[in-house]
């Protein structure tokens, strides 16, 4: 049997799921409580091999089930970033990614730098943006100066 020191942010996601009459395997409890405590954004592949340290033999269509089933239900957040989904707490507000194709530095930016674009877009085309969780890829400053 797995037990686990659950802080107050996994409490949160696993009082939603039971809310929800949804059940609190210790499957689940485990991927969320990885998510937690890494505590940045991770791709399935992470939480894969995170859980198979954790709990060998842990199937990966389980993890998939239910990293979908925790999207699905707010508690977390699913993002695409080139080639792969990475996922972060939903309780880490609204942010986004600035990554470089080149180096693959990533550089988190603020919500409030896309409210005029957001304001734009809702005056001239009346269309109300829902801007969760952005990956922008481009080039830093770094890279530019290689060019």
């Amino acid at each position: 049997m797995v037990y686990l020191q659950l802080g107050a942010i996994t409490m949160s996601c696993l009082k939603t799921l039971k809310e929800k009459g949804l059940k609190l395997t210790p499957q689940r409890r485990m991927i969320v409580e990885i998510i937690h405590e890494e505590g940045n954004h991770l791709t399935a592949e992470d939480i894969i091999r995170s859980m198979q340290r954790k709990m060998p033999g842990v199937n990966k269509s389980t993890i998939y089930r239910t990293l979908d089933l925790l999207e699905q239900n707010g508690c977390v957040i699913k993002s695409e970033s080139s080639d792969h989904f990475i996922y972060h707490h939903a309780e880490e507000g609204h942010h986004h990614h600035l990554v470089c194709c080149k180096c693959g530095q990533t550089i988190e930016c603020s919500n409030s730098i896309f409210i005029p674009v957001e304001k734009l877009l809702n005056e001239e085309y009346g269309f109300k943006i829902e801007f969760t969780h952005l990956v922008i890829n481009g080039l830093c400053k770094h890279c530019q100066g290689q060019i």
